[in-house]
């Protein structure tokens, strides 16, 4: 028969060591100070121009809002190169469903990335015209923006949970 007792002991001592890692993680201080109001905004008005340029198949505007070293990362797609990326748009743009994107309400985060730009996170919405029925799917993205010389520009896409 096991002594009680040291079952005890053992289960204090293992209690007592997990209680101070969460202590111990909990108390930490992150290292990256959060969005500031200013920069949410700009992410949120940058986002607003270019499915604005989407939207209204505006593709100078549009391209001109993504790094020419872009990687667009699509889950059921894999890696797409610039090139391609454009081409894809340059189709869906002639295509008569009229194909636009509106950003989920609420669904918006941003976080800075020091010496480089922002990390945009968000879920958005494609609807369009397929067959008479207003078809609408929700999808999730990530992206990368850099701020250079002034200008906020997308290197990094990735879209997923298509």
């Amino acid at each position: 028969m096991m002594n009680t007792k040291i079952v005890l002991n053992k289960f204090n001592l293992i209690f007592i060591f997990l209680l101070s890692i969460a202590i111990s993680a909990s108390a930490q201080e992150k290292k990256v100070a959060p969005a500031s109001k200013e920069l949410y905004k700009e992410i949120e008005l940058m986002d607003s121009i270019m499915f604005r340029a989407f939207n209204s198949q505006n593709m100078e505007k549009f391209k001109s809002m993504f790094t020419e070293d872009l990687e667009w990362f699509q889950d059921n797609v894999g890696l797409i190169p610039y090139k391609t990326v454009f081409e894809n748009f340059g189709n869906t743009f002639k295509n008569e469903n009229k194909l636009s994107r509106e950003l989920v309400k609420g669904s918006l985060e941003v976080h800075p990335i020091k010496d480089y730009g922002a990390i945009q996170i968000g879920s958005h919405q494609f609807k369009h015209m397929e067959n008479g029925k207003l078809e609408i799917g929700t999808f999730k993205f990530l992206m990368i923006w850099q701020k250079k010389e002034g200008q906020w520009r997308i290197s990094r896409v990735v879209s997923y949970d298509h």
